[in-house]
């Protein structure tokens, strides 16, 4: 099991869909190992940004991925770090 992806989620109208983001995550919670929730809070913005540090294998994260991306006003990018 590897631990070196990070997946970026950018909700558009973060209160109609945050609760199946929520219950997705929820589904995937054995290969999350850190998760970051980011929103203007001034306006009380309804874009928001979910950064998550994943440790698991392609296919549980691939998994992960296209379940989110099956939901509209949500937006994914995945990076894998490492060195060479």
């Amino acid at each position: 099991m590897e631990c070196n992806v990070i997946m970026s989620i950018l909700i558009d109208k973060r209160t109609n869909v945050a609760p199946d983001v929520q219950e997705i995550l929820t589904d995937y919670g054995c290969i999350i190992d850190s998760r970051l929730g980011l929103h203007n809070v001034r306006d009380c913005a309804e874009e928001g940004l979910i950064i998550l540090h994943l440790c698991g294998d392609e296919e549980q994260i691939s998994k992960l991925k296209n379940k989110l991306n099956e939901l509209d006003r949500v937006s994914i990018n995945t990076m894998k770090i490492g060195f060479e």
